[in-house]
């Protein structure tokens, strides 16, 4: 496992969409182990294959709860969302900034794991916050695109 440089604001890569991944292999595989290993280096909570400059639709996210394993989702789909809320979020490819975003309560995502087999998971709260925001990603959309106006705080790690 490596861990691999994240992308951040600024690089045009971040507004790409990502490529379906035809295969899941060893390849994707060991991207998908380089992703956990660089997310949980930097504390993150998900990581998207672009973030790490990989334009394929893969996707691992972490909550830390115990309860959660670790996501790990190649050509994610949401097929269903319910409920809305006004969340804080921050993003790996935007250190030290952070605003307020409209996310869906809970969603259905449909996609592959890393074994190529098709899964569910039903995400409430902050996994489904991560999954919309990994999925936006994917998309060539970024949280700061659609903040609240007027919500973006940037915080200094020296202070």
């Amino acid at each position: 496992m490596a861990i691999r440089n994240i992308r951040t604001e600024g690089d045009e890569i971040l507004k790409k969409r990502s490529k379906e991944v035809d295969v899941v292999d060893d390849k994707i595989r060991i991207l998908i182990d380089d992703m956990v290993e660089t997310m949980h280096a930097q504390n993150g909570v998900g990581l998207a294959a672009v973030q790490v400059g990989i334009l394929k639709r893969i996707l691992v996210i972490d909550i830390y709860d115990d309860e959660t394993p670790i996501v790990k989702l190649v050509n994610p789909v949401i097929v269903k969302t319910k409920g809305e809320e006004e969340v804080e979020e921050g993003c790996l490819s935007f250190p030290n900034k952070f605003a307020k975003v409209k996310r869906p309560t809970e969603v259905t995502v449909e996609g592959l794991n890393e074994n190529g087999e098709k899964i569910k998971i039903v995400g409430k709260g902050l996994l489904a916050q991560a999954l919309a925001h990994e999925i936006d990603h994917l998309n060539g959309e970024v949280f700061v695109d659609k903040m609240i106006p007027g919500t973006l705080e940037i915080i200094n790690p020296e202070e």
